[in-house]
């Protein structure tokens, strides 16, 4: 995955919202939308690559709980499919605003993304990487 970037810094002219994710998804080839856990997920070929994600009450006790303790991200929160832990990693390591990972998700194949901080191109980005992680052989480029 490569995020785009503009000086070094990631633009965010607004928040994103999940109607904006169903628009981007909504682009890529054989996407579905349904319901994951009560709340809005996208699929292709059968498989979840991106689903909404909202922040329990123990997430938040563990961002604050962390040393130092960290605030956290307020607003909708989308999660999306790596191919593996290897990939995930890469994502992380970029320093994306908006991209982060919780203690629930670590070992999982999946990171989550702060819709009021991640940029449209970024969240494209990040969707058409996570539909590439689950599409079959046949849609990929």
């Amino acid at each position: 995955m490569c995020f785009a970037r503009e000086g070094g810094r990631a633009s965010v002219p607004g928040m994103a919202t999940y109607d904006d994710v169903a628009r981007i998804a909504a682009g890529l080839a054989e996407v579905g939308e349904g319901e994951r856990r009560g709340g809005r997920a996208w699929a292709v070929a059968g498989q979840d690559f991106a689903w909404e994600r909202p922040f329990t009450k123990a997430d938040v006790k563990r961002f604050r709980a962390a040393d130092p303790p960290v605030e956290a991200p307020a607003g909708p929160i989308l999660a999306i499919a790596c191919a593996d832990l290897a990939e995930k990693d890469a994502v992380l390591a970029q320093g994306v605003p908006g991209v982060f990972d919780t203690q629930h998700f670590r070992g999982y194949p999946a990171y989550l993304v702060a819709l009021e901080r991640v940029s449209d191109e970024d969240l494209r980005t990040a969707l058409q990487d996570g539909w590439a992680a689950k599409a079959p052989d046949r849609l990929l480029p």
